[in-house]
């Protein structure tokens, strides 16, 4: 989940997060979920609200898993928690998705997450994350995301597997202190879309589709590069 205070790495093996090691870790993969120790695992990150984790328990417990904030795996949580709010957790989105996770432990948790990777890798799934992103970054009260909070949000989410992200990064760049100081939740889908079904060449781009106004101006910038540089 991007915009967090800069922590230091967690140690690393092999560029893997080198996960906390203790006696009890696999002992504790094998008990049975307990509503009451899941509950109790997550006021150890409260601070003045026991029912939410505020940034500063957040930062705690990323410590505590071994993850950054900005890692992909924070957003997949996030999604399965249902939570409405980057940076806070509540107690009730806590219950619910790590119910579902049956996970009550931070050893538990971590051995989730192979599997809240993967749910990346679904179309469908990767959709409904993508979507669920939009809401879940901008701030409170506002119907648009903050570009600089859409450019780490699809970096995170399309930085790897969209081949004109740093094309369409560079326009953002050079429209983020005019144009696009924000952007909409139309123009965050059809980003998406345009990333799925437009060919790198764009040679099946339809200027007289329904695209937003935005992705037929990086089009047509797009172009404009190419040519200088051909």
């Amino acid at each position: 989940m991007p915009g967090r205070r800069r922590r230091r790495s967690p140690e690393k093996e092999g560029g893997k997060i080198k996960k906390p090691k203790t006696v009890c870790a696999k002992k504790d993969l094998n008990t049975p979920f307990s509503s009451k120790a899941c509950a109790a695992w997550f006021r150890e990150y409260t601070i003045t609200d026991e029912n939410v984790i505020c940034p500063d328990g957040m930062e705690k417990f990323c410590e505590d898993i071994g993850v950054e904030p900005e890692n992909v795996i924070m957003l997949s949580l996030a999604w399965k928690l249902g939570a409405k709010s980057m940076g806070f957790f509540k107690m009730d989105e806590w219950m619910q998705g790590m119910t579902e996770l049956q996970c009550d432990s931070v050893p538990k948790l971590q051995a989730k997450f192979d599997s809240l990777r993967s749910l990346l890798n679904d179309p469908v799934t990767f959709k409904s994350i993508y979507r669920f992103a939009f809401d879940f970054a901008r701030e409170p009260n506002q119907r648009s995301l903050e570009v600089d909070t859409a450019k780490q949000m699809l970096a995170l989410l399309l930085g790897g597997n969209w081949s004109l992200y740093a094309s369409f990064h560079q326009f953002l760049e050079l429209h983020q202190n005019g144009k696009y100081r924000v952007i909409n939740k139309d123009q965050w889908c059809n980003i998406l879309e345009f990333s799925r079904f437009i060919s790198p060449d764009l040679s099946n781009y339809d200027e007289d589709g329904a695209w937003p106004v935005m992705l037929d101006e990086f089009v047509e910038w797009f172009r404009e590069q190419q040519t200088k540089t051909s």
